[in-house]
Parts: structure tokens; C-alpha cells; sequence
């Protein structure tokens, strides 16, 4: 019996070590695979400019296509994957689609082009960048010119600004920069495209904010390749606009009326030079999904998010944002009569620039921290304060 016994108690021991061994495997096994990547670089490789996102949107659409039961779709481009849509609880998850870009403001006589920003284009770093300009007639390559370092005085250099940058499209005069289909009102965009810096570093121009487009999409695509069933309707919203006011949010959130909404977005690594810490908060690529504190962010989702985090061992970092957040967030918040909403970001280099860069593990770990939140929903929970 005894001899026995130690046969089972090494059997025993053996079959723990192998469960424990996949378990270790299973957690630090990726979650994006070949299929995930390809979409992501077909998705940020794609212009979507504020007001121009649906050839981005139907991208979305065609690879949530398995994963959702049914779209939403609205005038100004917002789309939405639905899962179970015939419950009457709602939960958003939502990052926006849209990317910053530059309109067409004017010609000159000699087929220079002035540019007005769409959204929150960075005029310091347009100087020798090509560009494409957007045209009936097709894409129209462009560079920003800048006077050399020869022509310049040494002793007052001339920042860029907003009113001495230009395009130079190769053109003698107006008439022909006319001739290629450039008018006032073309929009401008970078063609800068995604790629992978030291192994674990996404860069890209949009990575502000089509990751979070990509990363709502996991989420998706985990509950169903999981076989999760859910009780209550999941709205994947992928909004426009937010970079010109947050507009796809507000008016897709009257369409969709939800009870809660969990938003994501970028924000600031500040570890970079020239970022004052005590102003900017502490904020660092590969430290984990950042969860912020602020009167639009409801205070029991977000222990609801913190708690998940802890509990399933996702690293996470905090941070405060004085009024409003400056994202969808406060859109679905201040709606409906008040939706409890939440945010939690994505850190980012260089945002706002051709070179955003972001680390794949927080990318891994926000869509880890969304979809045990959405797990952890109740359907009916009102996150009532009064409770």
C-alpha cells in the first residue's frame, strides 16, 4: 500500500508539473497571431483622415466579420461590431479611427500650396516630409519644402510654423498644380507605414488612434475564439472624428444609448527628454495599460478595471487628468443622461508625429485588461454610487 502510494503521489506530482508547465506556456504565449499582425499593418498602412475614415472602416468591418453577429454603421462613419444584439444591457468598448492630417488652404501663383490643420497636426515636424495629397483624380505625392541650412541666418533661425510651411508638388504655377487635381479643401496625409523597431515596438504614423481600433477588435475576436457568452449586448464602436472634438463619439453614443462604456486611447510615455514629469504625470512604454482618474471616469468601473488587473495579475499604471480627459470618454460620460464610463490608454512616444511608437506587451495587456473587464460585467449593474 505504501509503495502504492508513492507510485500515485509521483504520478500526481508529474501531472501538476505538466498542467503548471502549460499554464506557463499559455501566458507567456502571444495572443496576436499571423492573422492579428497582417490586419494590423493592412489597417495603419490605410489613410484615414478626421472625416475620411470609412476605406479604414471597412477594413475593420471585413476582419470582425466572423466575430460579430451584426453592424452598425451612421452618417459620418462611426461603426459598430455587435454581439448579441437583442439583450437590452449594452457595453461599449470603443477606441476612434480617425488620424490627424492637413487640408489644401491655398495655391500660389508660383504652385506652392499653404496647409490648415485636420485635427492636431504638429507644424514642427512637417518640414522635408513627403506627403499625399488626396484627389479625384487619385494620389498626388508632395514634399514640404524647407530653405537649406546654407540659406538660413545663424543668428535668427526660423522655427516652422503654421504660416511658413508649404508643399512643393513639383509644379511651375498654379494652373498646373490645378492640372494634377489639387483644389482648396484636398486633405493631406502622411505615408509613412507600420514597422516593427527592435522586435517588440510598433511604429507608425495613426498608431493615435487606429491601435485602439485594433485592440477592441481582439477583444472580439478572444470572446468568440473562447466560446464566451456574454449577458448583455457588446457594442465594438469604432468612432471618427475624435480628433477634432471627440464628434464621432457623441453622436454614435445616441445611437447606440449603452449603460456602460470602457473607452481606450493613447497617452503621453513622458521617460523622453524634454517631458516635465511633474506636469505630465509618470507614463512608460512596457509598464502596462494606463488607468486614469477623472470626474468623467465612473469611480466603481474603474475599481472594477483595477480589481480585474490585480486579480489577474496585468500590470497597470495610473493617471490623473484635471476637467476632462480629452478623450471619447467624456463623450459617452456626458451622455444619456450620463453613461458610467472608463478609460484605459495605451502608452506612446511621440504622439502626433510620423514615428508614434508603442510597445507590443502593453498592446498584449490592454486587450487582456478589456476582455476580463467585459467578463466581469453584470448585466443590469448600474455602478450606482447610492448602493
Amino acid at each position: 500500500m505504501i509503495k502504492l502510494y508513492i507510485i500515485n503521489k509521483e504520478i500526481i506530482i508529474i501531472f501538476t508539473y505538466i498542467i503548471f508547465k502549460n499554464q506557463i506556456e499559455m501566458s507567456s504565449k502571444s495572443i496576436l497571431n499571423k492573422k492579428s499582425m497582417q490586419f494590423l499593418e493592412k489597417y495603419l498602412n490605410n489613410a484615414s483622415p478626421t472625416g475620411y475614415e470609412w476605406e479604414g472602416q471597412k477594413i475593420w468591418m471585413d476582419y470582425l466579420k466572423p466575430y460579430a453577429d451584426e453592424f452598425i454603421t451612421d452618417t459620418y462613419g462611426s461603426a459598430v461590431a455587435v454581439i448579441n444584439p437583442d439583450h437590452e444591457y449594452k457595453v461599449v468598448i470603443e477606441g476612434h479611427s480617425d488620424e490627424i492630417s492637413w487640408y489644401v488652404n491655398y495655391i500660389s501663383e508660383k504652385g506652392l500650396i499653404s496647409v490648415i490643420r485636420n485635427g492636431g497636426s504638429d507644424h514642427q515636424i512637417a518640414p522635408s516630409k513627403i506627403v499625399n495629397i488626396h484627389t479625384e483624380k487619385g494620389i498626388v505625392k508632395g514634399v514640404y519644402g524647407w530653405p537649406a541650412i546654407h540659406t538660413r541666418l545663424a543668428t535668427k533661425e526660423e522655427p516652422p510654423k503654421l504660416d511658413n510651411i508649404f508643399i512643393d508638388v513639383g509644379c511651375k504655377n498654379k494652373k498646373d498644380v490645378e492640372k494634377l487635381g489639387v483644389h482648396v479643401g484636398c486633405v493631406i496625409t502622411y505615408p509613412d507605414p507600420f514597422h516593427i523597431l527592435n522586435k517588440d515596438n510598433f511604429v507608425c504614423r495613426a498608431l493615435d488612434n487606429r491601435i485602439g481600433g485594433f485592440m477592441i477588435a481582439e477583444v472580439a475576436r478572444l470572446i468568440k475564439e473562447n466560446k464566451k457568452k456574454l449577458p448583455f449586448g457588446l457594442y465594438v464602436t469604432n468612432s471618427v472624428q475624435e480628433e477634432v472634438g471627440l464628434r464621432g463619439a457623441e453622436m454614435i453614443t445616441q445611437t447606440i444609448k449603452p449603460n456602460v462604456a470602457i473607452v481606450t486611447d493613447v497617452t503621453h510615455d513622458t521617460t523622453t527628454p524634454m517631458i516635465n514629469q511633474k506636469k505630465q504625470g509618470y507614463c512608460e512604454l512596457n509598464k502596462g495599460p494606463v488607468v486614469t482618474y477623472a470626474p468623467a471616469v465612473q469611480q466603481k468601473l474603474r475599481d472594477l478595471i483595477i480589481n480585474t488587473a490585480k486579480k489577474n495579475k496585468i500590470p497597470f499604471q495610473r493617471a490623473a487628468s484635471s476637467r476632462y480627459t480629452g478623450t471619447d470618454t467624456d463623450a459617452f460620460a456626458y451622455s444619456n443622461g450620463g453613461v458610467p464610463s472608463a478609460l484605459i490608454s495605451l502608452p506612446l512616444r511621440y504622439m502626433h508625429t510620423t514615428v508614434e511608437m508603442v510597445h507590443k506587451n502593453d498592446v498584449e495587456n490592454v486587450i487582456k485588461l478589456i476582455y476580463n473587464t467585459v467578463l466581469n460585467i453584470k448585466s443590469g449593474e448600474d455602478f450606482s454610487y447610492f448602493k
